[in-house]
């Protein structure tokens, strides 16, 4: 009896063996007419970003900016994340300075964002293969460029043009590929020392290198790179500018209500109580539900009388600002080693491993505790008689809003570990250029609770018996309580592994009038594996201000993914090429889909360089994405306008760090995507180039949710998002994964560079690489407006109409020097906080246009040593104020600043060869 096939399995695995039926007729077909073509002789050709077929010219279709060894040297940078900030067209990537925040699964991930899509559709290669994405659940999706061997890299292709044709579904944005060195012969050693003119946020590094065997001579080649770094911590008692920001001034609505000595929030009852009992507070009557004993002294300089801050009139308001990191201590390891044998003429076999550790230790401000205890036991309402109020759940019990300075600040220890190992053969054989490989990459997060963390049972026992004292100083006994209640323990582990088999092969068809028809195959087999442990104690629910969330588990999850591509490359005359790619793949659980390309080249004279391309693409849904456990978090304070209008605009009562329950979906579809690029390059000399593309993407069935901001800007629309006790009160705000709407950006890249003129004084050389948006906007829904964040700070952030990075250099013999800016424009501020006196939206504020200059000089010794030393922020220029409610860090915007100020640093280097 024949097998019955399900036709919708069968209408799943059509595209994918079309696909690859197709690959394999073309493939026939060429090589039954490559037969037929005169051997030429062989020219040296290299493969870059954006092509599977090696190439004379370096110049393709596609747009694509390479950053080499020297100028990242020149640049005084050390990491893969500090190279990445001075690229014009990363916009709003994951650093440590953004990550300062306490909660955050995603602390610790440094990662890429081209064109400001997201760091999901940026796809991050290390020598042309896939890395294994940061291990830890989240809204986010890639690699951790702390993974990045940064003392290794030779050079960083940016490819500014989606490929999802070659690469695969997560490069609607570009890819950045990270090639090491290859080679390396002799030894080298360098050493790296940094420190800031303020002081804090101090660098020292050391590099070993060391290489034996050259392929053409030896038949082999073995080399390896270990680098170790570290970084200082940075508080904000640290920096003069932090002051000058006048957050509690002007940001009062972003404070905290949780305060030291203790706020008491009062229910209405109570309040309206103790208001008909006369009640006062230092010989004031309270006209809040909050209220502080202290206040109007509130124990300063961290605990503030602001009666227009979250503490209101009769209470006090917590600048945490004063009392936290800006830039957190870290100590980063990588190794990376790499072996090559001539096996013969034709073939090499190769090997590679990689490893990397990346500690970063996180000291936020001291842990919040929201509890209750009994009237009585606090001496000044112990004689009130609130137990009267019998209106409450418990008649006589008070809410405490708590800084429990005595515990310390919440520090925690973010390790984030990868091994990647590839290994794999390449060569030629009947006349195709070949490549195979397979490669497994691991990546591993330990998120660790190390200190200011308590078992909240513990706690509120110990306040209840008179051991803490919430109002004051503890006594001898109740700090020693506190410390054995401190909690030392790992949290959160989080493992994400890829193994992957992939396979490419090119060869020259046929001569055509600009030269060889090529051909291009390869495909790929890659399985996704992740697992999120979180430990018995988190999920038991104790731990002080790291709660477990509700129906939270360990999670294990995995997925194939298969792809196959093609790629022709034609040169139709001497003045034009034609690359046409189609790639498709299939998704475990989710489903597959084709991506075309087309990219034109056309060269009417040596002088002038036009091309074009045009492609769709689609991103699958990450795992996180699909099945990532709930995650309980907090939105910036804002203001709930239901509640501020039921109390007169009273932020001590309507403004607050709303909680959040975030949830993944496991019925998310693909994200479609469109995007097409045309360009020019003009070489007037052989000094001088320029540049310019223009590039437009359009995203649909945007995976993303709907930013807290939005939602309680537009309650009307969005308000069954927002849950609420019987008092009316925020319980919690649902941000759930959903594929919403769409996503438009469009923009110039423009470059200009001077390959270097002789003078007298020396050489002169120069490179400006920069970004023009032209928009950039979001639709939340089918049918909605757009809603653009071009130069306007929405939800998570602004897309700057401009950005450039410039450097200017001059080499004189041993000498040389190198001036560098890195620029953004001026863009409106969030201007989401509300007004206290009548519930508007407080005065718009601009941010400042922000510009970085930096210089280094170089001598060089002699032939095996050089020495170079730099200033970064030359003008100790300090992050403009922002409005902004999105980061932890208040006052300025941490996604695109530097709060170190001026730093200078020193390096050396060694070489034998």
């Amino acid at each position: 009896m024949s097998k019955r096939i399900d036709p919708h399995q069968a209408e799943r695995r059509f595209p994918l063996r079309l696909t690859v039926q197709a690959v394999l007729l073309l493939v026939a077909s060429c090589a039954a007419q490559a037969q037929e073509v005169t051997p030429v002789k062989p020219m040296a050709r290299v493969e870059i970003t954006g092509s599977a077929i090696k190439r004379v010219d370096s110049e393709s279709a596609l747009p694509v900016q390479v950053i080499n060894r020297e100028e990242i040297l020149k640049a005084g940078v050390t990491t893969a994340s500090e190279l990445l900030a001075k690229v014009a067209a990363n916009v709003g990537g994951l650093s440590d300075g953004i990550s300062i925040n306490v909660g955050g699964d995603q602390r610790g991930f440094n990662s890429a964002n081209l064109r400001g899509l997201g760091t999901s559709s940026t796809l991050i290669l290390l020598n042309g293969r896939r890395m294994a994405n940061f291990a830890s659940p989240g809204d986010d999706a890639g690699v951790d460029l702390n993974n990045i061997p940064a003392a290794a890299i030779e050079r960083v292709e940016v490819l500014l043009d989606g490929a999802s044709a070659l690469y695969g579904t997560d490069a609607i944005g570009g890819v950045i590929n990270f090639i090491t060195r290859k080679d390396f012969q002799g030894f080298e050693a360098s050493t790296y020392w940094g420190r800031t003119k303020e002081g804090g946020a101090g660098k020292r590094s050391f590099t070993l290198s060391g290489g034996i065997g050259d392929i053409a001579k030896d038949g082999y080649n073995v080399f390896a790179v270990v680098d170790q770094q570290h970084t200082d911590s940075l508080f904000t008692s640290q920096r003069k500018f932090i002051p000058a920001l006048q957050i509690p001034q002007r940001l009062g609505h972003l404070l905290s209500s949780y305060t030291d000595p203790a706020n008491i929030r009062l229910s209405s009852s109570q309040r309206d109580y103790l208001q008909e009992q006369g009640f006062k507070i230092n010989g004031k009557p309270i006209v809040n539900r909050l209220i502080n004993f202290s206040a109007p002294n509130c124990k300063p300089p961290a605990n503030l009388y602001l009666p227009a801050g979250t503490g209101g009139e009769n209470a006090c308001t917590y600048d945490y600002m004063g009392d936290t990191e800006l830039y957190p201590k870290s100590d980063k390891s990588s190794l990376l080693t790499r072996a090559v044998f001539q096996i013969n003429p034709d073939h090499q076999f190769y090997a590679e491993a990689t490893w990397s550790q990346a500690k970063t230790y996180y000291v936020g401000s001291s842990a919040r505790v929201t509890g209750t205890i009994d009237y009585k036991l606090v001496p000044l309402l112990a004689n009130t008689g609130l137990d009267k109020v019998t209106d409450d759940d418990v008649p006589g019990e008070l809410v405490l809003r708590m800084r429990l300075k005595e515990a310390g600040n919440r520090t925690s220890e973010l390790t984030s570990e990868a091994q990647r190992f590839v290994m794999g053969f390449n060569g030629s054989v009947a006349g195709w250029d070949y490549d195979i490989g397979v490669n497994q990459s691991v990546n591993t997060v330990r998120d660790r609770d190390t200190h200011g963390y308590v078992l909240y049972d513990k706690l509120m026992d110990g306040i209840n018996r008179g051991l803490i004292n919430p109002f004051g100083p503890s006594s001898a006994e109740g700090v020693k309580y506190l410390n054995g209640i401190q909690v030392n323990e790992e949290v959160r582990h989080a493992r994400g592994t890829m193994t992957a088999l992939d396979l490419k092969a090119s060869r020259p068809l046929m001569r055509l009038d600009g030269g060889d028809l090529s051909l291009a195959v390869g495909g790929e087999l890659r399985r996704e594996r992740s697992i999120f442990t979180p430990s018995a104690l988190l999920m038991s629910d104790n731990i002080n201000n790291d709660f477990a969330p509700e129906g939270g588990k360990a999670t294990r999850d995995s997925r194939h993914v298969e792809g196959v591509y093609t790629e022709l490359l034609a040169p139709l005359s001497k003045e034009l090429e034609m690359q046409v790619a189609l790639r498709h793949d299939r998704y475990q659980g989710v489903g597959g889909a084709s991506s075309p390309k087309l990219g034109l080249r056309y060269q009417p004279s040596k002088d002038w360089l036009f091309r074009a391309s045009v492609g769709s693409g689609f991103r699958a849904p990450s795992l996180s994405d699909l099945y990532r456990p709930t995650q309980y978090s907090s939105t910036a304070t804002l203001p709930d306008p239901v509640y501020c209008a039921d109390n007169d605009n009273d932020l001590s009562v309507c403004a607050d760090s709303w909680n959040t329950r975030r949830y993944s979906n496991p019925n998310l579809k693909p994200e479609r995507s469109r995007q097409y690029t045309m360009g020019m390059i003009f070489e007037p000399s052989r000094n001088w180039t320029f540049s310019i593309d223009y590039w437009s993407i359009k995203r649909t069935n945007l995976i993303s949710e709907i930013g807290d901001d939005v939602i309680l800007g537009n309650l009307s629309k969005y308000g069954n998002l927002v849950h609420r006790d019987e008092d009316g009160y925020i319980d919690y705000i649902e941000l759930r994964k959903e594929n919403r709407g769409a996503q438009k950006a469009t923009g110039l890249d423009l470059a200009m560079e001077l390959h270097g003129i002789k003078t007298d004084w020396g050489k002169f050389s120069a490179r400006m690489l920069g970004t023009l948006m032209l928009d950039s906007k979001l639709q939340t829904n089918p049918g909605d407006a757009y809603v653009s964040n071009l130069g306007k700070f929405v939800t998570d952030g602004v897309v700057q109409r401009w950005r450039h990075r410039l450097s200017l250099n001059w080499e004189q013999g041993a000498y040389a020097a190198t001036l560098g800016n890195t620029y953004s424009t001026a863009y409106d501020d969030q201007n989401s906080a509300i007004n206290i006196d009548n519930g508007s939206v407080v005065a718009k504020n601009k941010v400042k246009a922000y510009s970085l200059w930096d210089m280094s000089a170089s001598y060089a010794v002699n032939k095996n040593l050089s020495v170079r030393g730099g200033i970064q922020n030359i003008f100790n220029t300090a992050p403009p104020f922002s409005n902004q409610a999105n980061f932890f860090i208040s006052g300025y915007d941490p996604s695109y600043t530097d709060p170190r100020g001026r730093f200078f640093y020193v390096s050396a280097q060694y070489s034998f060869r």
